[in-house]
């Protein structure tokens, strides 16, 4: 029986711009923001609605260790045009993609300072299938696919933290 597996269990999170990465000992603050005002289709609003506080949620479990009142801010301002593409496409979830500009400034260190830009998306993903495994793009499972794509983005944010 050949395994079978799903393209939204095979994400990848590419980070353009500087490779430097931010040495934070405390994180004061996690700001995810996205206008979802912009997105005329009302199935992608619906889909990405709950976006900045599960992506929130999502990083600050990763680095819960290190949250202090004094610290670096982590800033994430969501491109909102990648969040329409995929219902565009009549959900395609081959075109699902996160893609946002990631700041880290710290308030008491300011040489920790880090920007660059972070792109997660199951469209450009490389997946190496073993002799009778089959790949296979569903598109019934969008919140499987939605917790991927905030989990693999809320990684990628705190991978680049030292």
């Amino acid at each position: 029986m050949p395994c079978i597996k799903t393209l939204a269990a095979a994400l990848t999170a590419t980070a353009l711009g500087t490779m430097a990465f931010a040495e934070v000992d405390k994180i004061s603050k996690v700001d995810v923001s996205a206008d979802l005002t912009a997105i005329q289709d009302e199935k992608a609003v619906a889909y990405w609605g709950n976006l900045e506080k599960d992506l929130e949620a999502a990083i600050g479990a990763r680095v819960g260790d290190l949250m202090a009142e004094d610290g670096a801010e982590i800033l994430v301002d969501i491109r909102e045009v990648e969040l329409a593409n995929a219902f565009e496409r009549e959900l395609n979830l081959g075109d699902a993609v996160l893609v946002g500009q990631v700041n880290v400034n710290d308030q008491t260190d300011n040489s920790n300072y880090d920007a660059y830009e972070l792109s997660v998306s199951l469209e450009n993903a490389h997946v190496i299938l073993a002799e009778g495994e089959v790949l296979r793009l569903s598109t019934t499972d969008t919140d499987e696919t939605y917790r991927k794509l905030v989990d693999t983005f809320a990684e990628g944010v705190v991978s680049r933290l030292k």
